[in-house]
C-alpha cells in the first residue's frame, strides 16, 4: 500500500467510527433518558431494547462492509 493512500483510508475509517459512536451514543441517550420506552414491543414480542441492540450490531456490520468496499475500489 502506498503511503499517500493511508490518510484517505484513515479518514474514511475515522468517519465511519464516529458515525457508529453517534449511533451508539443515541442508544445510550435513549437508555438514560427514557428507559421505560425500551420495554415497548413494536416488533411482535421483541422489545425495543433488543431490536435497537440488533440494529447496532447490523449497523456495525454494514459500516465494515462499506469500508471494505471503499478500500477495495482503490
Amino acid at each position: 500500500m502506498a503511503t499517500d493512500e493511508q490518510p484517505t483510508g484513515s479518514r474514511l475509517g475515522l468517519a465511519l467510527f464516529w458515525l457508529y459512536v453517534l449511533l451508539y451514543g443515541g442508544f445510550m441517550a435513549l437508555v438514560l433518558a427514557r428507559p421505560d420506552l425500551l420495554s415497548w414491543r413494536p416488533f411482535g414480542g421483541v422489545n425495543l431494547a433488543i431490536a435497537a441492540g440488533m440494529g447496532l450490531i447490523a449497523s456495525a456490520f454494514i459500516l465494515a462492509v462499506v469500508y471494505m468496499v471503499a478500500r477495495a475500489g482503490r
